[in-house]
């Protein structure tokens, strides 16, 4: 019998949160799986993160409680899980939770038989009966005693689970109707139907930032020049930067709003959230001259690098939503206190600009601080974010999760790099530069790639389809801003990894989310719909889109029947689900427009390359350097010694030009 929690020397913080439970928690391992087989006892696996608001109530009502521990203990094998160490168990077991309750979230608690198939789910219980949900406890006698009398319904309820699961993985089938402009627009009319015209953004409460989706969005009004699309893209953008979801004092946006006018935040800040709307702001940014999302982009740039940033140059992945055990607490504000930190004239100023009162957005006369219009003053405005920003310094802060994720490192790694070559921030870029360098050296070994680690503690998870996607498309932005070409023999051993693993080799172009030789699980998971991040599906077909421009002819022909392949699969997803199929959308729209290329071929004291990097599209492709130095650049010179550029799209090309008003002419036809 494991009679210990085991959880202390785990390189998940969010494990290590519940290391001093009197619960007898285990990691997921053979050892524990193997103990509920010998107790003969069911599991109760619980899967969580370190930033979740409501785990941590679960926790300290029901985990740090002895009498519940107890029962626990008693009765089953308990296995704790972080679901962004193991979003392989997460899948797998939320769409059980899915199937049986109709809907999922975290905590999820899963109670499994010991082949580890689940029998029974739901996410948070209380530790009393509340709102015709029974007690935790309750709920922890009834399954031990279902399991003990009654334990062929359990065998029955499990085996309709696990038959539901393994039919909803066979994955989306190719063909119907093609991905081509007419389906992009019939789709991109969808996602705009669903727009609150009032409030921005899509749907009701509660509110996500939809940054795949935007940036999806954005790729068509720049292919399109449809400026109906370009206002729900501004709307939804200005709605969120001016709303309490975005921190109006340090940058970087919270995981959801719990309003439908993005006022209240659920506070945790998420690494992935942050790196897809820094590559949105950062975009719109270039396209449109608004200084508002120019201040986002630069303040969420800001905002990753000052309080993500881990010591070996990579990135946390989140803050929690809570501080010393409050919500928000960190973030919120009385008109007094704006009074006090500001003295009387410049807190009355900044109460009205910050829509604080006293009657308070958040509870208790506390508000979350807000932007409804832009400071006619941006001297006071900024000594005012700085005066305040130095206060709130001085508060408890909340804590952060250091556990470095590939996927999400590689994220922002293309956001960096993007940002920072379009907005001419060098120093975002050397920042990615020295996150990748790092992944590689400590997350990628013999061309097999890790999902995490912690400090210098590299987890046990392999890594899953995400992470090499991911990973591939950040080494493709690296070798774009760098021309290194190590970027390029890096990108194409992580796709090649990737289509010997982890292709479905019966129907090529679909993905499993597992590779071949991953623990096998009650079924192999396979999403290819885009959630709170891109699908490992749809980020593969970036990087097979994007590595056909960079490789030599023989590799090229390959990755782009890939992309194909993995982009038929868009169909289904753009016209019966659009707005789950963002990032789809934003790869279909790179693809339908060649993707572009742009090569400049360098020549001293020219600055073509910067024209080049804010005036393409989004999803392009853009090289510098020597003729002949890569393989965009082969035969291709300087024209009269002057810095030239050469724009193709898919296998045609335009005539060379040497200015960039030209460029700009040749990039919008």
């Amino acid at each position: 019998m494991l009679d210990a929690n085991a959880l202390g020397e785990s390189t998940s913080p969010y494990l290590r949160q519940h290391a001093d439970n009197p619960v007898h928690w285990q990691q997921w391992g053979p050892q524990a799986l193997q103990s509920a087989h010998d107790r003969d006892v069911p599991i109760l696996l619980s899967i969580g993160y370190s930033a979740c608001h409501w785990c941590h109530v679960m926790a300290h009502e029901s985990f740090e409680d002895e009498a519940t521990a107890a029962l626990m203990n008693e009765h089953f094998v308990c296995i704790k899980v972080d679901r962004e160490e193991r979003p392989d168990l997460d899948s797998v077991y939320m769409n059980a939770t899915v199937a049986m309750t109709g809907q999922g979230g975290w905590p999820m608690t899963c109670f499994l038989t010991p082949d580890t198939e689940p029998f029974y789910c739901g996410t948070y219980f209380p530790p009393a009966p509340r709102q015709a949900m029974p007690s935790f406890q309750q709920l922890l006698t009834a399954v031990a005693d279902t399991w003990s009398t009654r334990r062929q319904d359990v065998f029955d309820a499990s085996a309709a689970v696990v038959t539901e699961l393994r039919s909803q993985s066979a994955g989306v089938p190719a063909g119907g109707r093609p991905v081509d402009a007419e389906a992009l627009a019939t789709s991109v009319a969808a996602i705009c139907g669903d727009e609150d015209a009032e409030f921005g953004g899509f749907g009701g409460a509660p509110k996500f930032p939809p940054g795949a989706l935007l940036e999806g969005l954005l790729r068509h009004y720049e292919r399109t020049g449809d400026v109906e699309v370009f206002g729900v893209v501004r709307r939804t953008a200005s709605a969120m930067a001016r709303g309490g979801i975005y921190d109006q004092l340090g940058g970087g946006f919270a995981r959801y709003s719990v309003d439908a006018e993005w006022i209240v935040p659920h506070f945790e800040k998420m690494l992935y959230d942050n790196a897809l709307l820094l590559r949105f702001y950062a975009h719109l940014a270039r396209i449109d001259d608004d200084p508002l999302a120019r201040r986002v982009a630069s303040d969420t740039a800001e905002f990753l690098l000052r309080d993500l940033r881990t010591d070996n140059g990579c990135f946390a992945s989140a803050l929690d939503a809570d501080t010393e055990g409050v919500e928000g607490s960190t973030y919120t504000w009385t008109p007094e206190q704006l009074t006090e930190t500001l003295g009387f004239e410049d807190g009355v100023w900044a109460a009205g600009l910050f829509a604080v009162n006293s009657a308070g957005t958040f509870g208790a006369g506390m508000s979350v601080l807000q932007l409804p219009a832009e400071p006619e003053d941006y001297d006071r405005f900024a000594r005012v974010r700085r005066t305040l920003s130095d206060a709130r310094a001085r508060r408890p802060q909340p804590g952060r999760d250091d556990k470095v994720v590939t996927a999400w490192n590689a994220l922002a790694i293309t956001a960096l790099v993007e940002a920072g070559t379009g907005l001419k921030q060098p120093r975002w870029v050397d920042a990615a530069v020295e996150c990748g360098e790092q992944l590689f050296a400590s997350h990628v070994e013999s061309g097999r790639v890790r999902r995490a680690s912690l400090g210098s503690a590299v987890g046990a998870a392999s890594g899953v389809l995400e992470d090499y996607a991911c990973l591939a498309v950040a080494s493709a932005a690296l070798f774009q801003a760098t021309g290194d070409a190590v970027w390029i023999e890096r990108m194409s051993s992580l796709l090649d990894a990737a289509t010997e693993h982890f292709c479905d080799p019966d129907d090529v172009g679909s993905w499993f989310d597992t590779a071949d030789d991953a623990e096998t699980l009650v079924t192999r998971p396979r999403d290819p719909i885009d959630g709170a991040t891109p699908s490992g599906a749809s980020t593969m077909a970036e990087a097979f889109l994007t590595a056909a421009a960079l490789v030599d002819p023989e590799f090229s022909a390959r990755y782009g029947e890939l992309a194909a392949a993995s982009l038929a699969r868009a169909a289904l997803i753009l016209e019966r689900a659009p707005r789950s199929g963002g990032h789809w959308l934003a790869v279909a729209e790179a693809a339908v427009r060649g993707p572009i290329q742009v090569a400049v071929s360098t020549a001293p004291g020219a600055d073509l390359v910067s024209a080049a990097r804010a005036l393409a599209p989004g999803g392009s492709v853009v090289v510098a350097g020597k003729t002949d130095s890569s393989v965009l650049l082969m035969g291709r010179p300087p024209v009269d010694g002057a810095e030239t550029a050469y724009v193709c799209r898919g296998f045609v090309c335009d005539r060379p030009v040497t200015s960039a008003e030209d460029l700009a002419f040749a990039l919008k036809r």
